[in-house]
């Protein structure tokens, strides 16, 4: 086994993902390497910007199948930002581009308006506090948001897309972004993902991270 390795794929933030790692005490490991990533006892995959630049990268290195193959071992997998968008099978961004498919939905822009007619700014960027979606903060239990202190934690998203998961269940977690809830976090079995930014979001990032590496 390799321990937790970080995925290195040139699409955005890892250095801030490894960092943020560090200061909780993983030393984690940041690499493309196929091999180590099918290895690993649990993997991150980061990730900022478009969901095609970042689908095209995953398949040019062939990380996607390696990917994949990890994913089946039933081990810990963690997205994060685009990281999490290409878990789904399709991104409707500059396009209709394919994902994983690891979780079944599509990615969508976030709407220009509130239910109520409200204007809303995209991208949505700043601090919100998550919401438990599907009722309960014991749908909470474990998961990665396990312990978090709803609604005092808050959490800090960049983004102008969101998940869909076609099973409503699957969404774990949400944020109610003047009345339009927008998704926040995913899980199924042992897949994990997060909209917000972990490494950015203070205490309350670090210990959704340190969950992480404890399931």
């Amino acid at each position: 086994m390799s321990g937790t390795i970080v995925v290195d794929y040139g699409i955005g933030n890892v250095f801030s993902v490894c960092n943020a790692l560090r200061a909780i005490g993983c030393e984690a490991e940041l690499t493309d390497d196929i091999t180590a990533i099918r290895k690993a006892d649990r993997v991150i995959l980061p990730g900022v910007g478009a969901f095609a630049r970042a689908m095209a990268a995953l398949h040019d290195k062939g990380i996607s199948d390696a990917l994949r193959d990890f994913v089946q071992t039933g081990r810990p997998f963690l997205g994060i930002c685009i990281g999490m968008q290409v878990l789904m099978d399709r991104s409707s961004e500059f396009g209709d581009t394919e994902g994983l498919g690891f979780v079944r939905g599509t990615v969508e822009r976030i709407a220009s308006e509130s239910p109520f007619g409200q204007p809303l700014r995209v991208p949505h960027i700043g601090w919100a506090p998550l919401a438990p979606s599907q009722g309960s903060e014991q749908r909470w239990k474990g998961t990665v948001l396990d312990g978090a202190d709803y609604p005092a934690d808050s959490v800090y998203f960049v983004h102008s897309y969101h998940c869909r998961p076609a099973n409503a269940e699957e969404r774990i977690a949400h944020i109610d972004y003047e009345g339009l809830e927008v998704t926040a976090a995913i899980r199924r079995d042992n897949i994990t993902g997060l909209q917000f930014h972990p490494e950015r979001s203070s205490r309350a990032g670090q210990k959704i991270l340190e969950r992480f590496l404890a399931l």
